[in-house]
């Protein structure tokens, strides 16, 4: 699976760092409330509901999957993405180009997400960083191919998972939340934020 493609970085971020994180999203959220994507052609709903911060988000509706810089609901632009998180990407994946989208998902304690590739982006050179807060989930990591094994790692507030290189195409998905697992949240669940670089250069 390429070991030294990926990153996994547990408990990157301490208690108080999660904490401010927290609140930056909060306010996030405020300007740019959840919503909840839908599958393309079926219309079939996430379990996850999502926002997005930097010039670009991530959506999923009828007409596919794609990035634009407004709010499917709102119609307003994305809020701008903080300071900390571009010098957390800076920090740990040394990469040329800043990100240009954060994907904001809030998973419920009963939600999942199916093993998928991120392939919606020009820049496949890009790693994708994935920060988790809140309750740990189990996290699903396979190969190029659908049908290539797989392995599991639970990831838990504060740690950092890194695809790059020949990982950066992997699929990967969220089996299940264990409720309970933290208490940085206000109530059972947890909060993914991924970062992306959407374009070329």
């Amino acid at each position: 699976m390429g070991g030294a493609h990926l990153q996994y970085l547990p408990g990157y971020l301490d208690e108080i760092a999660q904490k401010a994180l927290l609140e930056e999203i909060r306010c996030l959220v405020d300007r740019a409330p959840l919503f909840t994507p839908t599958m393309p052609r079926w219309g079939r709903p996430f379990s996850v509901r999502m926002s997005n911060c930097g010039p670009l988000g991530w959506v999923s509706d009828k007409s596919g999957y794609r990035y634009q810089p407004t709010h499917p609901v709102t119609g307003e632009p994305w809020p701008a993405m903080p300071q900390s998180l571009l010098d957390l990407w800076d920090a740990t994946t040394g990469y040329k180009y800043p990100p240009q989208a954060c994907l904001i998902n809030y998973y419920s304690p009963d939600a999942k997400m199916g093993l998928h590739v991120d392939r919606d982006e020009e820049d496949f050179d890009a790693p994708i960083l994935s920060l988790s807060l809140g309750d740990d989930a189990r996290f699903r990591l396979g190969g190029r191919e659908r049908s290539d094994p797989t392995q599991s790692f639970i990831l838990r507030s504060g740690d950092i998972f890194i695809l790059d290189g020949e990982d950066r195409l992997a699929y990967h998905g969220i089996d299940r939340i264990y409720p309970g697992t933290s208490l940085l949240l206000e109530e059972p669940g947890r909060i993914n934020l991924t970062m992306r670089r959407v374009s070329k250069g």
